[in-house]
């Protein structure tokens, strides 16, 4: 996780570089219901490749935002779970899906 020092002074930059890429919401948002698996992550996720789903995991890990566990099994089983500073962000994918559920059924003012 940065230091305090280490994050941009503006808050939504802050925000944006801890849950900003487009991967990152679409995991949060599969992980706000449930833990995951890797490979159902993976399938579930349309498009991403093995390599970016590690690094971002990898990434939000360390920032905090989700948990990993390892249960002692043969083969070994690994789950991704929201941490308690990652369900935090819950009102912040859940205003993300009411706009786009207004945008999609034209419920918003127009430019």
């Amino acid at each position: 996780m940065k230091t305090k020092d280490e994050l941009p002074d503006c808050p939504v930059a802050t925000t944006v570089q801890v849950i900003g890429s487009k991967w990152k919401l679409l995991i949060m948002r599969n992980l706000l219901v449930r833990p995951w698996r890797f490979n159902e992550l993976q399938k579930n996720l349309e498009g991403i490749s093995q390599k970016v789903l590690t690094d971002s995991l990898r990434s939000m890990e360390a920032d905090g935002i989700i948990t990993r566990t390892v249960y002692p099994e043969v083969p070994p089983r690994v789950e991704y779970a929201l941490s308690p500073l990652g369900e935090t962000m819950r009102p912040i994918l859940d205003a993300m899906q009411a706009w786009g559920n207004a945008f999609k059924a034209g419920e918003l003012p127009e430019a």
